[in-house]
């Protein structure tokens, strides 16, 4: 089990430093099906840590408007959040995982653009606060957003946006009493899978077309959410 973790961590965060998110979409699934119970605070542990790496070296191309607009919102998403993980049974947190993969999918697949204005921006951290504290999967609907800008811009501002959002889920779950200690200590011990994860996506990102990563982003994501929502309807 705990290799099984320790890959699916090992390959989201490598496509988080790729292209800006991906440890959330690639690794809950499998996570998940590996042992739920370590769903959702392992990976909002991990994911809180991992853009500190990518902001160390990349901290320019911020976008502070979006993150002035989409911040807020999270913390009444994150109390949603908070409230599901607390009364919704694992199985059904295993479907919404699921099909929280698939429809970031079919959105991106379709390239659906939406305009990054205060509203639109409003709605993706509210959506956002309730999807990652609940599954961890926080992402899409600011990456949604984001997709058409530069992918430094992309890789920066969700970083910053990963990073606080995550803790935030973090704080609420604490004050709810659902983190343990067991899983915090792990996260600790996958630390070093994540920074190598991390390592792997900034030495591939002049080898690999981003047109081709994001294609394989999709491949893995879809599959491995198929795979949890059969087992979790049967």
């Amino acid at each position: 089990m705990l290799l099984t973790v320790a890959l699916a961590l090992l390959a989201g965060a490598t496509v988080q430093s790729l292209v800006g998110l991906g440890l959330g979409l690639v690794a809950a699934p499998i996570v998940t099906l590996a042992d739920p119970r370590l769903m959702p605070e392992l990976l909002l542990l991990l994911a809180a840590v991992l853009p500190i790496v990518t902001l160390a070296s990349e901290r320019e191309d911020i976008d502070w408007f979006g993150l002035r607009w989409s911040l807020p919102t999270r913390v009444p998403g994150t109390a949603v959040g908070v409230w599901a993980v607390a009364v919704v049974a694992p199985a059904t947190l295993g479907v919404l995982v699921a099909l929280m993969v698939l429809a970031a999918v079919a959105l991106t697949a379709r390239a659906v653009r939406l305009p990054v204005t205060r509203t639109t921006l409003a709605l993706a951290g509210l959506a956002s606060g309730a999807a990652g504290t609940t599954t961890s999967i926080g992402g899409p609907p600011m990456a949604i957003l984001y997709q058409h800008e530069a992918a430094r811009r992309i890789r920066t501002t969700l970083a910053v946006y990963f990073m606080i959002g995550a803790a935030l889920s973090l704080v609420g779950l604490l004050l709810a009493g659902e983190l343990d200690g067991p899983t915090s200590l792990l996260a600790l011990v996958m630390l070093p899978v994540l920074l190598l994860g991390a390592w792997l996506g900034r030495r591939l990102r002049p080898v690999l077309p981003e047109h081709r990563v994001r294609v394989a982003v999709l491949v893995v994501c879809a599959s491995s959410a198929l795979v949890l929502l059969v087992r979790s309807v049967v």
